[in-house]
């Protein structure tokens, strides 16, 4: 079984994350809870998520066999999440709901918001072909 994060493995992330990213960022609740989520429940959402991208990985696409490769394990949960994001947030500028400029705070947290979910879309898909 070969570890390594290469380009299959980035298309099937970002094929993962547009999945459940696209019906979500059309969601005006998300936009919304962009502008009222408090930092508190923001940091929560993020540490979810990374937590469940971990559990996932480990179960499923390690197998449960990471004591040798701890490093590949976490590159691998920080890659996916961040090319979640990356989706997330031209998923977002295309319906120009991603403020960077004008609300960088409410940018950040809409981008925390969908990138959850599309995350673990993210992860699943790229363990698709680890058995």
């Amino acid at each position: 079984m070969n570890l390594s994060f290469n380009t299959e493995d980035a298309s099937q992330v970002a094929i993962g994350a547009f999945a459940l990213a696209v019906p979500i960022s059309f969601s005006e609740e998300s936009w919304k809870l962009g502008e009222t989520l408090p930092a508190g429940n923001l940091a929560l959402l993020f540490t979810l998520s990374v937590v469940f991208l971990g559990f996932f990985a480990y179960e499923s696409v390690f197998q449960g066999n990471i004591k040798y490769r701890i490093p590949v394990f976490v590159l691998r949960i920080l890659i996916a999440y961040f090319i979640a994001a990356f989706v997330v947030a031209l998923v977002l500028i295309s319906l120009d709901k991603l403020p960077v400029f004008s609300e960088p705070v409410v940018a950040l947290k809409r981008l925390i918001i969908i990138t959850m979910p599309a995350s673990m879309g993210a992860i699943i898909v790229d363990s698709f072909d680890k058995e």
